[in-house]
């Protein structure tokens, strides 16, 4: 238990907007991180309240539609005191096995990064199978920016969603998982991934594969090379439910698949009819 009488020297970044429901469970949950801020997009619900009740530091940001977003605002403007930065999402919660792992990392690492693995909860219940969820979201301060993507307001989100990271170096993995508690129900889910689709179609109709594209991880080149096709979705849906054995997470494992299903069909839709548009 010795590394949590230390502070980890991490600045942990929360972008929000409206995140009421989830923010004060996430930041209860940072006590053991020497910087803690809070990134808000104009918040019209108490979320700046409940940020300022556990004294954490609170950023106003306003978009103007072009670069940088959010996150690679902060990594652009903000004054670092400790040499990590850990981006966390409002309804990402961690937990002490994490920072104990983190913390034994950190103390004798070589890696310019690390992956992130997280447990989806859905309908309330957590998924322990299906297709893992991974991220880039820690890494030492200027050895890493988001992807550049000039996209002029192809949507209205304001942070880097599907950007990821580009790090030179290899980066290690932190194998506590941090739990990922979305309870905003499914229309907010709906909304979001319709918002999600707009996007990666704009992103996809703007990759030049003829030029360099070795910033893509090897996801994002399959996904990009295969999504408008018809299969896409089906394979997904069959990769996740089957071979990743979602089906043994019951009704809420069969449930994420559908939903994740039906979010590449809409992309392949709209696909579709910009091809017919233009």
């Amino acid at each position: 238990m010795k590394d949590r009488n230390f502070l980890i020297a991490v600045t942990v970044v929360i972008p929000v907007k409206n995140e009421e429901l989830n923010i004060g469970r996430c930041l209860a949950k940072l006590k053991r991180f020497e910087k803690v801020v809070v990134v808000d997009s104009g918040s019209t619900d108490s979320t700046k309240q409940i940020v300022d009740e556990h004294g954490v530091e609170f950023i106003s940001f306003s978009w103007d539609g072009n670069y940088p977003k959010k996150r690679n605002w902060m990594l652009i403007n903000y004054e670092f005191k400790t040499r990590w930065v850990l981006f966390l999402d409002a309804d990402e919660v961690v937990s002490d096995e994490f920072c104990d792992e983190l913390s034994r990392a950190l103390a004798n690492t070589e890696v310019e990064g690390f992956w992130l693995n997280f447990t989806n909860y859905f309908l309330g219940r957590p998924l322990r199978f299906g297709v893992p969820q991974k991220k880039l979201a820690l890494f030492r301060v200027g050895s890493a920016y988001y992807e550049r993507i000039d996209e002029h307001r192809w949507s209205n989100l304001d942070m880097e969603v599907h950007e990821h990271p580009i790090l030179n170096r290899k980066a290690g993995e932190i194998r506590s998982k941090i739990d990922h508690l979305d309870f905003r129900g499914i229309e907010k889910f709906i909304d979001r991934h319709q918002d999600y689709a707009k996007w990666e179609v704009k992103r996809y109709m703007s990759i030049d594969w003829s030029k360099d594209t070795t910033h893509l991880t090897d996801r994002q080149k399959f996904k990009y090379k295969n999504i408008g096709k018809w299969w896409y979705p089906w394979f997904y849906f069959i990769y996740s439910y089957f071979v990743r054995l979602g089906i043994l997470d019951g009704f809420p494992g069969f449930s994420y698949a559908f939903y994740k299903t039906w979010y590449f069909f809409m992309i392949r839709n709209l696909m579709a009819e910009n091809k017919v548009k233009s």
